[in-house]
């Protein structure tokens, strides 16, 4: 199966200068490995050009961000596999051929994420993906290894091949065919949670999405916009909203919709008190752009509710928050 490599790049130079390396050591040489460049302003591509002239480029006549820069330079690549990985990832050996062989091996299988660690402390599981993602009931994502900020100590506890919701955008691997006939991810989310949404309308169709525990990154995160960025706080609760309009069954929508809004108001109060008011008023702006995109998003869910796949009844703001059951395994 012909793979492709793919590392969007966005004035991040420094990150290709650290990162790139780990890649080309450990990628098989029948794997072609690209740069998707966003309009970059700094020297990135002189960088490659002169440093690593066997890595392909494409450029990007815009910076439109995680979804619309994927979406325009795969357009450019010719390959049977896609993965999709952040700048600011470190790989290791025999990273690759683990998800190659399942893809391979299950036909339904369209998307698989590897195990992500932190590249600051490589014994634990990191933020953006850790063992797999999983969504509950009300929209929030989890992963096995991470409850919102709660992060475990990668013990093997796992490492078996398993089928998860969601695959981390940061590596995330999937069949081209797979990509396009979905349309790819959808450019109004910009960035964060776009994954989520593509995952959620691949398995409406069918296919599976599958975490592969033999193969191993390290991520730094929030390389690109910090966790204390007020702009990350605006699209993750903007983008969790129109994830939920998007693909939540109309029995449930209303419920989960309201629900969500209370919580967001709870979050940006303690946001508030924890002197933080940059991040309330994201919060504010958030729902003031997912009401303004609100009769856009109803226009997509008719196109894609008919498949709906949304059977989960858990709780994970209950059960961590109040419960407090801070590892996945103990989540019921």
């Amino acid at each position: 199966m012909k793979t492709a490599v793919v590392i969007l790049n966005w004035n991040g130079r420094q990150l290709l200068e650290q990162f790139l390396p780990s890649i080309l050591n450990f990628t098989p040489e029948n794997v072609d490995v690209y740069v998707a460049d966003n309009a970059s302003t700094d020297e990135s591509i002189t960088f490659i050009k002169d440093n690593y002239p066997t890595v392909n480029i494409v450029i990007n006549k815009e910076n439109g961000g995680y979804a619309k820069g994927y979406n325009d330079a795969l357009k450019h690549i010719n390959a049977d596999i896609y993965c999709l990985i952040n700048s600011d990832i470190e790989v290791t050996e025999n990273w690759i051929l683990p998800v190659v062989n399942l893809f391979k091996k299950e036909k339904d299988t369209a998307i698989i994420q590897p195990k992500i660690l932190d590249f600051k402390d490589k014994t634990k599981f990191e933020y953006a993906g850790a063992g797999g993602g999983f969504i509950d009931f009300f929209g929030y994502p989890y992963c096995r290894g991470r409850v919102f900020n709660s992060l475990e100590t990668d013990n093997n506890q796992f490492n078996l091949t398993s089928e998860i919701f969601w695959a981390s955008g940061a590596c995330f691997f999937i069949r081209s065919t797979v990509f396009h006939q979905l349309g790819g991810f959808d450019e109004d989310y910009f960035a964060h949670q776009e994954e989520i949404d593509l995952c959620w309308r691949a398995q409406n169709e069918g296919f599976v999405v599958k975490y592969v525990g033999t193969s191993t990154v390290y991520h730094v995160g929030g390389a690109t916009l910090q966790e204390s960025n007020p702009r990350k706080t605006f699209l993750n609760f903007r983008n969790s909203l129109l994830n939920i309009v998007k693909n939540v069954p109309g029995k449930n929508l209303f419920l989960v919709i309201f629900v969500r809004l209370v919580l967001d108001g709870v979050a940006g109060l303690k946001f508030a008190l924890e002197l933080r008011p940059v991040h309330t008023w994201s919060v504010l702006k958030a729902h003031i752009s997912f009401y303004k995109n609100l009769n856009k998003f109803i226009k997509k869910r008719k196109q894609i509710q008919r498949k709906s796949n949304y059977s989960i009844h858990t709780s994970v703001v209950w059960q961590h928050f109040v419960l407090q059951r801070r590892k996945f395994n103990n989540l019921k």
